[in-house]
Formats: C-alpha cells, structure tokens, sequence
C-alpha cells in the first residue's frame, strides 16, 4: 500500500480538513526551513495527497503562505488586543504592554511571524489578509492616540507617527534577537527590557516626563 492509498493519509482530505491540513504543514515547512522550504507539492507530501490536490484550494505557493500569514495576523490581532484592554491602567502601561505582547508572539509564533512580514507576500493581495494585518496595526494606533492625548500640545508627534515609531521598535528587537537562525544576535538585556527603556526614552524626548 502506497503512502497515498493509506485511509489515515487521506482522512484529512474525505473529512474537508485538506485546506487546514495544507496550512498546518506550510507552518511546520516554515518553522523549519524559512519561506523557501514552503512548497505545494511539500505541502501536499506532509498532508498525506496527491501533489495535484492542493490545487483545489490554492492556485499557487503565495496563495498557501498568504493563508498561513492571515491565520498569523489574526492570532496577532488578537493578542495585541487582549494586551490593549481598552488601554485599562493608562496609556503608557498599555503601550508597553501591546510592545510586550509582540514580543511573546514573535517568541511563540516564529513560524507565522515569518510568513507574515518576512516571505515577500502581498498584504493588499487578499481582502482578508489586508483586513486583519490593519486590525493588528489598528491596535497599536489606537494606543498611540491614547498616549498622543496625554503627551504636551508643543511636543507630542502625530498618533500615527508615534504608532510607527513604536512599531519599528518592536519589530527591530524582534528581528534582531528573537529569529530561530544563525543570525540572531545576542543581547545583554531581555527584549522586553530593550523594548520598555525604548519605549521611554522616545516619549520623554515627546514630553511624556513633564506628566509624571
């Protein structure tokens, strides 16, 4: 009996669980081997079916990394509200603890965080995908109005400046010591720590010390 003639291969695929088991297995290609370990006919081989099957649910390689991208943005979107909480014990604990909150995913999630923002795809190729990736940033944004609103009138930058620059922050700390490969650099400091002093050095240049 052939690999592809085994029912437990093809349960997935007679259960309607292809799609998701396809995605599964470009998640695990990923974690493993980056986006160029990301194939259809890999993807295909781990879900236990033809190499021609994937082709009912995606019409190429950009297509499945795009679907694993957006189940990371919703995850994302998700735990970056969660750390939002409607800004509950001010704007600066909340800010810091959106940062926080991007970091534990970058640490939990490498797999999805590189399909994300390091495969090359297209957020505006898909409305679903374009939705939740402005949904995670519509997070940050929303904190930085917060702390906009609490910041001097002749100091305090734009929200949507203040989003990007914190953004950066986080997403340059998580790029540099938290990646799963030979390029990851060592840090003295935790990268919540990096990212909190961060975090207060640039509101303090915006003000934020006359506040307190």
């Amino acid at each position: 009996m052939t690999r592809h003639d085994d029912p437990q291969a093809r349960r997935g695929y007679h259960h309607g669980n292809l799609r998701e088991a396809l995605i599964e297995a470009a998640r695990q290609l990923m974690a493993e081997h980056g986006p160029e370990g990301v194939t259809l006919s890999e993807a295909a081989r781990m879900a236990g079916v033809s190499p021609a099957a994937p082709y009912r649910h995606f019409k190429d390689r950009a297509n499945l990394v795009a679907a694993l991208a957006l189940q990371g943005f919703a995850a994302f979107a998700d735990g970056l509200d969660k750390a939002w909480n409607n800004g509950a014990g001010g704007p600066l604990a909340a800010l810091t603890r959106i940062g926080y909150a991007y970091i534990d995913f970058v640490r939990r999630q490498p797999a999805f965080y590189t399909a994300m923002f390091e495969s090359g795809i297209d957020h505006g190729s898909d409305p679903d995908l374009s939705r939740e990736s402005n949904r995670a940033f519509g997070v940050l944004r929303d904190a930085a109005a917060a702390m906009h609103a609490i910041l001097p009138e002749d100091r305090r930058a734009p929200p949507l400046m203040i989003a990007l620059h914190v953004w950066t922050m986080a997403h340059g700390i998580a790029s540099l010591f938290l990646r799963g490969d030979t390029a990851r650099r060592n840090l003295p400091v935790t990268p919540e720590d990096l990212l909190e002093s961060g975090i207060l050095i640039y509101l303090d240049g915006l003000g934020l010390h006359h506040q307190r």
